[in-house]
């Protein structure tokens, strides 16, 4: 009864209409297809016609092509690969030289001064171009933060500012002076990736960031450079406007240019023959030394591994200071200089000789320490 009463529903009906619906699926597929073909068509012909009328040029550019592929094909290829390569390398220049992530985790856990009972405030101030940039600035007690000297603090290519607290405390306790620890972009809790240009704008935010503060003496501030933050160093004490802002330069295992260290560090006959404008990071401080006019303090250790201690005598030589010394520092390592005898004793005796640092306090200056070398015997690399 169903079937009487619902047709529509019956399967005999259901036959009857499934092929009525094919029919139209199908012209419209066809009529869908006959439109691409059209299209297709269309577009051919326009090529055939460009074809037709440039036909002159279109042959003898592929004959070009052939020809050219022909005779100097190997030789074409293989400068593809090479300009390929070294786009490679020049970007790769950064990952080789800055090490953020070294010990891992050093871009999420900082050291702080409190670690050592150090008073310290924790700062961010802001580069030229806007990154965020992360400092400690570790401040003596009472009336003594304002007169004392303010050491502005470059570290090297790797970890935080927080893994040099243990030589901060002792130029803390050792010289009596306020240590700003700059941490460079891509480094520790500052914004941004490092670089050599950003480098030295963080460099010069956080000199001018000092020279803004009322509660220390702008007169005495001490520019502090370890190894890759030597460079920095150099860059930000030879720019003309900063002059009278820094009154001493400290520079500790540095070297006279990434260039120069990239020869000893990768001794190829490749590498040698790499030009200088090929490095993407230079750091040219050999170059710039000779602009340097403030106090120059060069601390050599002569068991460094990693910068060989002639690049120190070098700079040495360089530096166009009128009051320069140079020390060295027998079993002082790249990193661990600050740890041998009479290192803290040799910044005293400088900063006596050319701040009049001790004097003024009453406190009797300090012997000459047995670091430093004379002038006559410079080039003499035994002599400590």
């Amino acid at each position: 009864m169903s079937s009487r009463l619902h047709p529509d529903s019956s399967p005999d009906t259901a036959l009857l209409i499934e092929p009525e619906q094919t029919k139209a699926e199908s012209r419209r597929q066809s009529s869908s297809t006959k439109a691409d073909f059209m299209f297709i068509k269309i577009v051919a012909r326009i090529i055939l016609l460009l074809l037709r009328r440039f036909w002159a040029f279109s042959g003898a550019a592929i004959l070009s092509i052939c020809l050219f592929y022909w005779f100097y094909g190997g030789f074409f290829a293989f400068g593809l690969v090479c300009f390929g390569l070294s786009g490679i390398l020049y970007q790769a220049g950064d990952r080789l030289l800055f090490h953020p992530d070294q010990p891992p985790q050093s871009r999420v856990f900082v050291p702080t001064p409190t670690m050592f009972n150090l008073p310290f405030e924790n700062l961010f101030i802001t580069a030229r171009d806007g990154t965020q940039l992360h400092m400690f600035l570790v401040k003596q007690d009472g009336i003594s933060c304002s007169t004392a000297p303010t050491i502005l603090y470059l570290h090297g290519n790797a970890g935080n500012i927080g893994h040099r607290l243990v030589n901060v405390k002792g130029l803390y306790t050792s010289i009596g002076c306020n240590i700003a620890l700059l941490e460079y972009r891509g480094y520790g809790r500052s914004e941004g990736s490092p670089s050599e240009e950003g480098m030295y704008m963080d460099a010069q935010a956080a000199l001018n960031y000092l020279g803004s503060r009322s509660d220390i003496a702008t007169n005495r501030i001490i520019v502090f450079g370890r190894s890759l933050g030597g460079g920095v160093a150099v860059d930000l004490a030879t720019r003309s406007e900063n002059k009278e802002k820094i009154a001493v330069v400290v520079l500790e295992n540095t070297f006279t240019s990434i260039p120069d260290i990239a020869r000893i560090i990768f001794p190829f006959k490749a590498v040698r023959c790499i030009p200088v404008w090929f490095y993407k990071n230079q750091f040219k401080s050999r170059w710039k030394a000779c602009r340097l006019s403030q106090p120059t303090l060069f601390l050599s250790g002569m068991d460094d591994q990693l910068i060989p201690p002639s690049m120190m005598t070098d700079l040495y030589t360089a530096c166009g200071a009128p009051v320069k010394r140079l020390a060295r520092f027998p079993g002082g390592t790249h990193n661990e200089t600050w740890a041998t005898r009479d290192y803290y004793q040799t910044i005293n005796y400088f900063l006596d000789e050319v701040l009049y640092l001790h004097r003024e306090t009453g406190r009797p200056r300090m012997e000459s320490p047995t670091s430093l070398v004379h002038p006559n015997n410079i080039n003499n690399i035994n002599t400590v």
